[in-house]
């Protein structure tokens, strides 16, 4: 591997959503399987976006969504098997918080599941007040039965 190569981006137009897709499956275990259309919706709804590439290859990515103010969550923090234990992710994470729509949020949520001490040593610690979760694909029957209108709002 050539360092001088790698290089970060926050310009999501950039995404090759098959590499994403790819790089995802081999590096996510959470996050495999998911379809280019809905990758590109997330991608779509998320602000900021940061990969990093080795040439033409993305080797690492992650995503965040946020009020830009108050509270920021941290999503898909994957660098590619073979760039681990160099440093990149720690740097991906690094970039990410230092961005601009993110560098001044109050709070930054992140969920793991093993890497608990990796996210220690940049400075995230365990948090066990904030463990609700609602699985929206389930409660979805449920809301659908349940008739609600909402109204576009017009003026201030």
């Amino acid at each position: 591997m050539n360092s001088t190569q790698i290089r970060f981006s926050d310009r999501k137009s950039e995404i090759d959503f098959f590499q994403l897709q790819q790089l995802l499956d081999i590096g996510a275990f959470w996050a495999k399987g998911r379809s280019i259309e809905d990758l590109a919706t997330a991608v779509e709804n998320s602000d900021p976006v940061i990969t990093v590439w080795n040439g033409q290859r993305l080797i690492g990515f992650t995503r965040a969504t946020s009020d830009g103010v108050y509270r920021a969550t941290i999503w898909d923090v994957v660098i590619h098997p073979e760039y681990r234990g160099i440093g990149l992710g720690s740097k991906l994470v690094e970039t990410i918080l230092s961005h601009p729509r993110m560098n001044r949020v109050e709070k930054v949520y992140l969920m793991t599941t093993h890497k608990q001490h990796f996210y220690e040593r940049i400075g995230f610690q365990h948090n066990s007040t904030t463990t609700m979760v609602l699985d929206n694909r389930i409660n979805l029957a449920s809301l659908a039965k349940t008739k609600v209108q909402l109204q576009e709002s017009r003026g201030g």
